[in-house]
């Protein structure tokens, strides 16, 4: 599956459906171009299991208000459209795997 560009418009109907990791992120963040390139490995490795939507949160400053990010990246995971888990800051491939293996 590929990973999927969310904006304030479409960030609902993106995260109302299974297991979702929503990345909230910015161009200028370090970390979150750090965490980019595992997020795909994420994506190539799980598949179907999970999908990834990202969320420049410059550009989209509506629905990172409404999930609270005040750092980035923040990775939100969602089931169902309902927040279950929640991250702030780099993570390596292995801990993300394991957060959102606890929802699959």
């Amino acid at each position: 599956m590929a990973i999927v560009h969310s904006t304030d418009q479409t960030f609902t109907n993106d995260t109302n459906e299974g297991l979702v990791l929503a990345d909230f992120w910015a161009p200028w963040c370090g970390p979150c171009k750090m965490i980019a390139p595992v997020l795909e490995e994420l994506d190539g490795d799980m598949g179907d299991k999970v999908k990834i939507v990202k969320v420049d949160v410059d550009e989209n400053q509506e629905t990172a208000g409404k999930f609270g990010v005040m750092s980035i990246p923040t990775l939100i995971v969602l089931k169902d459209g309902e927040v279950v888990d929640k991250v702030v800051g780099f993570q390596p491939k292995e801990a993300l795997s394991e957060l959102l293996a606890k929802h699959v």
